[in-house]
């Protein structure tokens, strides 16, 4: 039941992320979706207060978390940590928690300091949770898998700069129109050369379709204006998942 509801999470919080997970064998699922319900829990966890302490004690308990799962310790009771306690390793864990501890990034208002400090939050959170589950899911090479996970981090930062900007962040280093453009094509270009098993791939299948959008047409990400249609959305995925 703790894999089932880690799916319902992942449906109502992520349905892009979830139609991507249905298209990936059943072996695969299990393994994605609690990696994937773990990570909208621990995205939102900054943002459910506006108590800095709090925020930070949200994300601790995670840390705790991943501490029993890594230790063999009886893991707390939540229906998130039990499926994933079923898939994750000692590993997987401490490269999660250093996900969980980049995530105190988004509780506070300061800019990254320069690109080298942006491209380390994307490679702990997207790099951390694709690099696990791909793993898992039987991959060797670590560094394929994190470019590639670099390409999907910056599609996922740049389509989320207007909200993030509306809570006050500071997403990006250089927000200009030829800095945009420079991201996308460093994102464009880590997604090329990366590659992941097709279960992974799946998941960020709207990645090179925001990329190239955004190449093309920089002004979209301020205006909140990435917008990528159905039908493209679909071929995208059918795409990867009969070519992987």
């Amino acid at each position: 039941m703790s894999l089932n509801a880690c799916a319902a999470l992942v449906e109502r919080s992520d349905p892009e992320r979830f139609r991507a997970t249905m298209a990936a064998p059943v072996a695969a699922r299990r393994v994605l979706f609690p990696l994937f319900a773990f990570n909208i829990e621990v995205t939102r966890a900054p943002w459910v207060t506006k108590e800095d302490m709090i925020a930070e004690m949200r994300l601790q308990w995670w840390r705790d978390a991943l501490e029993e799962i890594s230790t063999g310790a009886k893991p707390r009771k939540h229906e998130v940590v039990d499926a994933l306690a079923d898939v994750l390793d000692a590993q997987g864990a401490q490269t999660l928690d250093t996900l969980v501890s980049a995530r105190r990034w988004d509780i506070y208002s300061d800019a990254f300091e320069d690109h080298g400090h942006l491209a380390e939050y994307i490679d702990a959170t997207s790099g951390g949770l694709l690099w696990t589950a791909a793993r898992l899911l039987g991959a060797e090479n670590e560094q394929q898998v994190r470019d590639f996970a670099k390409g999907v981090g910056i599609a996922n930062l740049l389509r989320a700069v207007p909200e993030l900007e509306d809570r006050g962040r500071k997403p990006l280093v250089d927000g200009t129109v030829d800095g945009v453009r420079a991201l996308a094509q460093d994102g464009l270009a880590a997604l090329t050369r990366g590659d992941a098993p097709k279960a992974v791939k799946l998941a960020g299948f709207m990645a090179k379709p925001i990329l190239r959008q955004v190449i093309a047409a920089p002004a979209r990400v301020a205006d909140g204006a990435i917008d990528i249609g159905p039908l493209r959305q679909a071929t995208s995925l059918a795409r990867i998942a009969i070519l992987g």
